[in-house]
């Protein structure tokens, strides 16, 4: 599973706002877990947040909450669902300023990939100066959930920042 994630997706540079609404529902829902637990329970999680249309997350109301801690086949952490829902309000704030969340964030790197030179995996590191600033700005937005570690996976899951390695058979195949 893992193997097909880097294979696929991972580094893919990403403008869908619903795929970039999806992974920061699943990144934040991983804060202090393993990113295989988050792709074992992707499944369930598209099913328990409306296909990740943050539109129809940001209406859930507290009895949906609920329905959802109640659900094993999600992360039932409380604070991570209520960020879920809140984050679909502010995502939504944002689309409306920027025209797309995609301009948003796309605009923390000039719109095209920051591509990185590791040799090694050991070298990537777990948040960057970029990172920090994002995290501060989706912060001062009302996000939650979404510190400079948690945004930096996001930037390299999404291809915002390209951090396959040199010899990584990925790499070229990821830059725009």
């Amino acid at each position: 599973m893992m193997a097909a994630y880097h294979d696929e997706e991972w580094g893919v540079p990403c403008f869908e706002d619903r795929k970039q609404f999806e992974f920061l529902v699943l990144e934040s829902a991983q804060a202090g877990l393993s990113w295989m637990t988050v792709l074992r329970k992707r499944e369930n999680y598209r099913k328990a947040f409306a296909e990740f249309d943050p539109k129809k997350v940001a209406r859930f109301r507290p009895a949906k909450t609920k329905a959802l801690l109640k659900d094993a086949g999600i992360i039932r952490n409380r604070l991570k669902v209520e960020a879920a829902i809140s984050n679909a309000a502010a995502f939504l704030k944002v689309q409306k300023e920027f025209g797309s969340f995609s301009k948003y964030l796309w605009g923390f790197v000039g719109g095209k990939p920051l591509v990185n030179r590791w040799k090694t995996l050991k070298e990537l590191p777990a948040n960057t100066p970029l990172s920090d600033a994002l995290s501060k700005d989706l912060k001062r937005r009302g996000f939650k959930f979404l510190g400079p570690t948690v945004v930096y996976s996001h930037l390299q899951a999404l291809g915002l920042v390209n951090d396959h390695t040199i010899g990584c058979f990925r790499k070229e195949a990821c830059r725009v």
